[in-house]
Protein backbone atom coordinates (compact mmCIF):
# COMPACT_ATOMS: atom_id res chain seq x y z
CA UNK A 1 0.00 0.00 0.00
CA UNK A 2 1.12 3.55 -0.62
CA UNK A 3 1.46 6.21 2.06
CA UNK A 4 -2.10 7.34 1.34
CA UNK A 5 -3.56 3.86 1.45
CA UNK A 6 -3.80 3.41 -2.33
CA UNK A 7 -2.93 0.02 -3.79
CA UNK A 8 0.38 0.13 -5.64
CA UNK A 9 -0.12 0.15 -9.39
CA UNK A 10 -3.60 1.69 -9.20
CA UNK A 11 -2.52 4.78 -11.11
CA UNK A 12 -0.74 4.57 -14.42
CA UNK A 13 1.55 7.39 -15.53
CA UNK A 14 0.36 8.13 -19.03
CA UNK A 15 2.83 10.04 -21.19
CA UNK A 16 1.47 12.32 -23.90
CA UNK A 17 2.65 12.35 -27.49
CA UNK A 18 3.12 15.73 -29.11
CA UNK A 19 5.03 18.95 -28.78
CA UNK A 20 6.51 19.25 -25.26
CA UNK A 21 4.86 22.04 -23.29
CA UNK A 22 6.55 21.69 -19.92
CA UNK A 23 9.79 23.60 -20.50
CA UNK A 24 10.36 25.59 -17.33
CA UNK A 25 12.82 28.02 -18.91
CA UNK A 26 10.13 29.50 -21.15
CA UNK A 27 9.74 33.14 -20.14
CA UNK A 28 6.02 32.84 -20.76
CA UNK A 29 5.73 30.29 -17.98
CA UNK A 30 6.29 32.98 -15.38
CA UNK A 31 3.13 34.82 -16.46
CA UNK A 32 0.84 31.80 -16.57
CA UNK A 33 -1.91 31.65 -13.97
CA UNK A 34 -4.02 28.79 -15.26
CA UNK A 35 -3.78 25.91 -17.73
CA UNK A 36 -6.96 24.61 -19.37
CA UNK A 37 -7.08 20.89 -20.15
CA UNK A 38 -9.61 19.72 -22.74
CA UNK A 39 -9.81 16.00 -23.59
CA UNK A 40 -11.47 15.20 -26.89
CA UNK A 41 -12.58 12.06 -28.73
CA UNK A 42 -13.71 12.16 -32.38
CA UNK A 43 -15.69 15.40 -31.94
CA UNK A 44 -13.73 17.96 -33.89
CA UNK A 45 -16.75 20.20 -34.54
CA UNK A 46 -17.67 20.44 -30.87
CA UNK A 47 -14.02 20.91 -29.93
CA UNK A 48 -13.66 23.87 -32.28
CA UNK A 49 -16.75 25.49 -30.76
CA UNK A 50 -15.24 25.04 -27.29
CA UNK A 51 -11.82 26.38 -28.35
CA UNK A 52 -13.31 29.52 -29.89
CA UNK A 53 -14.96 30.23 -26.52
CA UNK A 54 -11.71 29.54 -24.66
CA UNK A 55 -9.74 31.88 -26.91
CA UNK A 56 -12.29 34.63 -26.20
CA UNK A 57 -11.72 34.64 -22.43
CA UNK A 58 -11.44 38.00 -20.67
CA UNK A 59 -8.22 36.88 -18.99
CA UNK A 60 -5.04 38.23 -20.59
CA UNK A 61 -3.78 35.75 -23.23
CA UNK A 62 -0.35 35.50 -21.59
CA UNK A 63 -1.98 34.40 -18.33
CA UNK A 64 -3.37 31.10 -19.61
CA UNK A 65 -2.69 28.22 -21.96
CA UNK A 66 -4.95 25.61 -23.53
CA UNK A 67 -3.89 21.96 -23.68
CA UNK A 68 -5.99 19.76 -25.99
CA UNK A 69 -5.51 16.03 -25.42
CA UNK A 70 -6.76 13.89 -28.30
CA UNK A 71 -7.91 10.52 -26.98
CA UNK A 72 -8.92 9.48 -30.49
CA UNK A 73 -5.45 10.21 -31.96
CA UNK A 74 -7.07 11.75 -35.04
CA UNK A 75 -5.13 13.74 -37.64
CA UNK A 76 -8.21 15.86 -38.38
CA UNK A 77 -8.22 17.07 -34.77
CA UNK A 78 -4.52 17.91 -34.82
CA UNK A 79 -4.87 19.82 -38.09
CA UNK A 80 -7.90 21.73 -36.79
CA UNK A 81 -6.17 22.78 -33.56
CA UNK A 82 -2.92 23.75 -35.27
CA UNK A 83 -4.84 25.52 -38.05
CA UNK A 84 -6.82 27.58 -35.55
CA UNK A 85 -3.66 28.75 -33.78
CA UNK A 86 -1.96 29.52 -37.09
CA UNK A 87 -4.89 31.58 -38.42
CA UNK A 88 -5.07 33.68 -35.28
CA UNK A 89 -1.33 34.38 -35.38
CA UNK A 90 -1.56 35.26 -39.06
CA UNK A 91 -4.28 37.81 -38.34
CA UNK A 92 -2.40 39.27 -35.39
CA UNK A 93 -5.03 38.23 -32.86
CA UNK A 94 -3.90 37.97 -29.22
CA UNK A 95 -3.88 34.26 -28.52
CA UNK A 96 -2.90 32.17 -25.50
CA UNK A 97 -0.51 29.27 -26.09
CA UNK A 98 -2.50 26.43 -27.69
CA UNK A 99 -1.05 22.92 -27.45
CA UNK A 100 -2.11 19.67 -29.11
CA UNK A 101 -1.20 16.36 -27.44
CA UNK A 102 -2.18 12.76 -28.11
CA UNK A 103 -3.06 10.22 -25.47
CA UNK A 104 -1.06 7.32 -26.95
CA UNK A 105 -3.06 4.54 -25.35
CA UNK A 106 -6.57 5.89 -25.92
CA UNK A 107 -7.51 4.83 -22.41
CA UNK A 108 -10.37 7.24 -21.81
CA UNK A 109 -10.88 10.75 -20.39
CA UNK A 110 -9.18 10.09 -17.03
CA UNK A 111 -5.94 9.12 -18.77
CA UNK A 112 -6.31 12.00 -21.22
CA UNK A 113 -6.71 14.51 -18.40
CA UNK A 114 -3.63 13.08 -16.71
CA UNK A 115 -1.70 13.68 -19.94
CA UNK A 116 -2.95 17.25 -19.97
CA UNK A 117 -2.34 18.36 -16.41
CA UNK A 118 1.11 16.75 -16.26
CA UNK A 119 2.09 18.80 -19.31
CA UNK A 120 0.47 21.96 -17.91
CA UNK A 121 2.73 24.67 -16.53
CA UNK A 122 0.41 26.89 -14.49
CA UNK A 123 -0.22 26.48 -10.73
CA UNK A 124 -3.96 26.01 -11.32
CA UNK A 125 -5.46 23.58 -13.83
CA UNK A 126 -8.95 24.21 -15.20
CA UNK A 127 -10.78 21.23 -16.66
CA UNK A 128 -13.60 21.34 -19.16
CA UNK A 129 -14.97 19.05 -21.89
CA UNK A 130 -14.98 19.42 -25.65
CA UNK A 131 -18.78 19.78 -25.77
CA UNK A 132 -19.00 22.80 -23.45
CA UNK A 133 -19.05 26.53 -24.22
CA UNK A 134 -17.21 28.39 -21.44
CA UNK A 135 -18.52 31.84 -20.61
CA UNK A 136 -16.14 34.69 -21.49
CA UNK A 137 -15.61 35.37 -17.78
CA UNK A 138 -15.10 31.71 -16.84
CA UNK A 139 -11.39 31.86 -16.09
CA UNK A 140 -11.53 35.23 -14.33
CA UNK A 141 -14.29 34.03 -12.00
CA UNK A 142 -12.65 30.66 -11.31
CA UNK A 143 -9.29 32.22 -10.49
CA UNK A 144 -10.96 34.82 -8.26
CA UNK A 145 -12.60 32.05 -6.23
CA UNK A 146 -9.34 30.10 -5.88
CA UNK A 147 -7.41 33.25 -4.92
CA UNK A 148 -10.02 34.18 -2.31
CA UNK A 149 -9.83 30.70 -0.70
CA UNK A 150 -6.19 29.57 -0.58
CA UNK A 151 -7.13 26.58 1.58
CA UNK A 152 -9.25 25.10 -1.19
CA UNK A 153 -7.65 22.27 -3.12
CA UNK A 154 -10.19 22.72 -5.89
CA UNK A 155 -13.42 24.47 -6.85
CA UNK A 156 -16.40 23.39 -8.91
CA UNK A 157 -17.91 25.90 -11.29
CA UNK A 158 -21.48 26.12 -12.52
CA UNK A 159 -22.76 24.16 -15.51
CA UNK A 160 -25.76 25.63 -17.33
CA UNK A 161 -27.75 23.22 -19.53
CA UNK A 162 -30.06 25.03 -21.97
CA UNK A 163 -32.87 23.14 -23.67
CA UNK A 164 -33.89 23.75 -27.27
CA UNK A 165 -37.36 25.03 -28.04
CA UNK A 166 -40.04 26.02 -25.54
CA UNK A 167 -38.40 26.34 -22.09
CA UNK A 168 -41.67 25.26 -20.47
CA UNK A 169 -41.79 21.93 -22.29
CA UNK A 170 -41.07 18.62 -20.60
CA UNK A 171 -37.52 17.37 -21.24
CA UNK A 172 -36.74 13.98 -22.68
CA UNK A 173 -35.18 11.38 -20.42
CA UNK A 174 -31.75 12.06 -21.97
CA UNK A 175 -32.18 15.81 -21.54
CA UNK A 176 -33.16 15.28 -17.90
CA UNK A 177 -30.00 13.29 -17.27
CA UNK A 178 -27.86 16.02 -18.86
CA UNK A 179 -29.68 18.62 -16.74
CA UNK A 180 -28.28 16.76 -13.73
CA UNK A 181 -24.92 18.37 -14.48
CA UNK A 182 -26.38 21.67 -13.30
CA UNK A 183 -26.85 20.23 -9.82
CA UNK A 184 -23.76 18.03 -9.54
CA UNK A 185 -21.30 18.69 -6.71
CA UNK A 186 -18.16 18.38 -8.82
CA UNK A 187 -17.77 17.59 -12.52
CA UNK A 188 -14.76 17.89 -14.78
CA UNK A 189 -16.87 19.81 -17.28
CA UNK A 190 -16.09 22.78 -15.01
CA UNK A 191 -13.45 22.37 -12.33
CA UNK A 192 -10.42 24.28 -11.08
CA UNK A 193 -7.74 22.25 -9.25
CA UNK A 194 -4.38 23.27 -7.80
CA UNK A 195 -1.66 21.51 -9.74
CA UNK A 196 0.20 20.67 -6.53
CA UNK A 197 -2.88 18.89 -5.19
CA UNK A 198 -3.18 16.87 -8.39
CA UNK A 199 0.47 15.87 -8.17
CA UNK A 200 0.13 14.90 -4.50
CA UNK A 201 -2.71 12.45 -5.13
CA UNK A 202 -1.46 11.16 -8.47
CA UNK A 203 -4.15 12.74 -10.60
CA UNK A 204 -7.08 10.78 -11.98
CA UNK A 205 -7.43 7.05 -11.45
CA UNK A 206 -7.11 5.68 -14.98
CA UNK A 207 -9.07 2.55 -14.13
CA UNK A 208 -12.15 4.72 -14.78
CA UNK A 209 -12.13 4.11 -18.53
CA UNK A 210 -15.36 5.96 -19.31
CA UNK A 211 -16.52 9.49 -18.57
CA UNK A 212 -18.22 8.31 -15.39
CA UNK A 213 -17.33 8.66 -11.70
CA UNK A 214 -13.70 9.64 -12.37
CA UNK A 215 -14.59 13.17 -11.30
CA UNK A 216 -16.31 12.01 -8.10
CA UNK A 217 -13.27 9.89 -7.27
CA UNK A 218 -10.99 12.89 -7.75
CA UNK A 219 -13.26 15.04 -5.58
CA UNK A 220 -13.37 12.48 -2.76
CA UNK A 221 -9.59 12.00 -2.76
CA UNK A 222 -8.98 15.75 -2.77
CA UNK A 223 -11.34 16.14 0.19
CA UNK A 224 -9.64 13.34 2.10
CA UNK A 225 -6.03 14.23 1.38
CA UNK A 226 -5.66 17.83 0.21
CA UNK A 227 -8.36 20.05 1.68
CA UNK A 228 -11.79 21.50 0.94
CA UNK A 229 -13.37 21.52 -2.49
CA UNK A 230 -15.31 24.74 -2.84
CA UNK A 231 -17.84 26.27 -5.22
CA UNK A 232 -17.17 28.92 -7.85
CA UNK A 233 -20.71 29.56 -9.08
CA UNK A 234 -19.71 32.68 -11.00
CA UNK A 235 -17.47 30.54 -13.22
CA UNK A 236 -19.95 29.29 -15.82
CA UNK A 237 -19.77 26.89 -18.74
CA UNK A 238 -22.74 26.11 -20.96
CA UNK A 239 -23.32 22.44 -21.76
CA UNK A 240 -25.83 22.04 -24.62
CA UNK A 241 -27.60 18.69 -24.79
CA UNK A 242 -26.11 16.51 -27.50
CA UNK A 243 -28.47 14.59 -29.78
CA UNK A 244 -28.48 10.86 -29.07
CA UNK A 245 -29.80 7.80 -30.86
CA UNK A 246 -32.83 5.87 -29.65
CA UNK A 247 -32.14 3.81 -26.55
CA UNK A 248 -29.27 5.87 -25.14
CA UNK A 249 -30.35 4.87 -21.62
CA UNK A 250 -29.54 1.24 -22.45
CA UNK A 251 -26.00 2.11 -23.50
CA UNK A 252 -25.51 4.17 -20.37
CA UNK A 253 -26.06 1.16 -18.10
CA UNK A 254 -22.46 0.16 -18.77
CA UNK A 255 -21.42 3.12 -16.63
CA UNK A 256 -22.54 1.28 -13.50
CA UNK A 257 -19.53 -1.03 -13.92
CA UNK A 258 -17.46 1.86 -12.54
CA UNK A 259 -19.84 2.54 -9.66
CA UNK A 260 -18.35 -0.60 -8.14
CA UNK A 261 -14.86 0.92 -8.27
CA UNK A 262 -16.02 4.19 -6.73
CA UNK A 263 -17.83 2.26 -3.98
CA UNK A 264 -14.75 0.14 -3.27
CA UNK A 265 -12.61 3.25 -2.83
CA UNK A 266 -15.12 5.43 -0.98
CA UNK A 267 -17.95 3.29 0.47
CA UNK A 268 -19.19 5.86 2.98
CA UNK A 269 -19.11 8.82 0.60
CA UNK A 270 -20.69 6.74 -2.16
CA UNK A 271 -23.69 5.95 0.06
CA UNK A 272 -23.90 9.52 1.36
CA UNK A 273 -23.52 11.40 -1.93
CA UNK A 274 -24.12 9.05 -4.85
CA UNK A 275 -26.68 6.36 -4.04
CA UNK A 276 -28.02 5.67 -0.56
CA UNK A 277 -29.46 2.21 -1.26
CA UNK A 278 -28.99 -0.37 -4.03
CA UNK A 279 -31.65 -0.53 -6.77
CA UNK A 280 -33.63 -3.26 -5.07
CA UNK A 281 -36.45 -3.04 -7.63
CA UNK A 282 -33.99 -3.96 -10.38
CA UNK A 283 -32.82 -7.02 -8.47
CA UNK A 284 -36.42 -8.02 -7.74
CA UNK A 285 -37.35 -7.80 -11.44
CA UNK A 286 -34.41 -10.04 -12.35
CA UNK A 287 -35.34 -12.49 -9.58
CA UNK A 288 -38.98 -12.58 -10.73
CA UNK A 289 -37.88 -13.23 -14.32
CA UNK A 290 -35.77 -16.16 -13.15
CA UNK A 291 -38.62 -17.44 -10.96
CA UNK A 292 -41.07 -17.22 -13.86
CA UNK A 293 -38.72 -19.18 -16.09
CA UNK A 294 -38.12 -21.86 -13.48
CA UNK A 295 -41.83 -22.18 -12.74
CA UNK A 296 -42.69 -22.44 -16.42
CA UNK A 297 -40.03 -25.10 -16.95
CA UNK A 298 -41.45 -27.06 -14.03
CA UNK A 299 -44.95 -26.90 -15.46
CA UNK A 300 -46.17 -24.47 -12.80
CA UNK A 301 -48.12 -22.18 -15.10
CA UNK A 302 -49.87 -20.36 -12.28
CA UNK A 303 -46.64 -19.55 -10.48
CA UNK A 304 -45.02 -18.39 -13.70
CA UNK A 305 -48.00 -16.12 -14.42
CA UNK A 306 -47.92 -14.56 -10.94
CA UNK A 307 -44.16 -13.90 -11.20
CA UNK A 308 -44.63 -12.46 -14.69
CA UNK A 309 -47.45 -10.12 -13.61
CA UNK A 310 -45.43 -8.86 -10.64
CA UNK A 311 -42.41 -8.29 -12.86
CA UNK A 312 -44.53 -6.39 -15.41
CA UNK A 313 -46.00 -4.23 -12.64
CA UNK A 314 -42.50 -3.28 -11.44
CA UNK A 315 -41.36 -2.51 -14.99
CA UNK A 316 -44.39 -0.25 -15.54
CA UNK A 317 -43.64 1.46 -12.25
CA UNK A 318 -40.12 2.25 -13.47
CA UNK A 319 -41.50 3.48 -16.78
CA UNK A 320 -44.01 5.74 -15.06
CA UNK A 321 -41.32 7.09 -12.75
CA UNK A 322 -39.31 8.12 -15.80
CA UNK A 323 -42.30 9.57 -17.65
CA UNK A 324 -43.71 11.46 -14.69
CA UNK A 325 -41.56 14.52 -15.37
CA UNK A 326 -40.46 13.92 -18.96
CA UNK A 327 -41.85 14.22 -22.48
CA UNK A 328 -44.94 12.10 -23.14
CA UNK A 329 -44.99 12.11 -26.92
CA UNK A 330 -45.83 8.69 -28.39
CA UNK A 331 -42.25 8.07 -29.56
CA UNK A 332 -40.67 9.01 -26.24
CA UNK A 333 -43.32 7.12 -24.25
CA UNK A 334 -42.64 3.97 -26.28
CA UNK A 335 -38.92 4.38 -25.74
CA UNK A 336 -39.35 4.78 -21.99
CA UNK A 337 -41.57 1.70 -21.65
CA UNK A 338 -39.42 -0.55 -23.83
CA UNK A 339 -36.11 0.51 -22.29
CA UNK A 340 -37.57 0.25 -18.77
CA UNK A 341 -38.09 -3.46 -19.44
CA UNK A 342 -34.41 -3.94 -20.33
CA UNK A 343 -32.66 -1.53 -17.98
CA UNK A 344 -32.96 -3.65 -14.79
CA UNK A 345 -31.26 -6.62 -16.48
CA UNK A 346 -28.48 -4.53 -18.02
CA UNK A 347 -27.93 -2.58 -14.80
CA UNK A 348 -27.68 -5.70 -12.64
CA UNK A 349 -25.37 -7.34 -15.20
CA UNK A 350 -22.92 -4.41 -15.23
CA UNK A 351 -23.12 -3.88 -11.47
CA UNK A 352 -22.27 -7.53 -10.77
CA UNK A 353 -19.52 -7.50 -13.41
CA UNK A 354 -18.03 -4.45 -11.70
CA UNK A 355 -18.24 -6.12 -8.30
CA UNK A 356 -16.41 -9.19 -9.61
CA UNK A 357 -13.83 -7.21 -11.58
CA UNK A 358 -12.93 -4.87 -8.72
CA UNK A 359 -13.42 -7.56 -6.05
CA UNK A 360 -15.89 -5.69 -3.89
CA UNK A 361 -19.21 -6.60 -2.32
CA UNK A 362 -21.34 -4.16 -4.27
CA UNK A 363 -25.04 -4.32 -5.07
Amino acid sequence: MSAHGRPKGSYRSTQCEGTPVSARDDAMTRTLRVSIVVPTFHRVGLLMRCLHALLAQRLAPEAYEVVVVDDGREDAVRMAVEGLASRRRRHGLPTPRLHYLRNPDGQGPAAARNCGWRAARAPIVAFTDDDTIPDAGWLVAGLAAMDAHPAWSAAAGRVDVPLEGDPARRPTDHELMTLGLAHAEFVTANAFVRRGALAAIGGFDERFRRAWREDSDLQFRLLREQGPVGRADEAVVVHPVRRERWGVSLRQQRNTFFDALLYKKHPRLYRERIRRVPPWDYYLIVALAVAAGVAAAAGQGGGAAVAGVLMLALVLRIGWRRLRVTDRSPRHTAEMLLTSAAIPFLSVWWRLRGALHFRVLFL
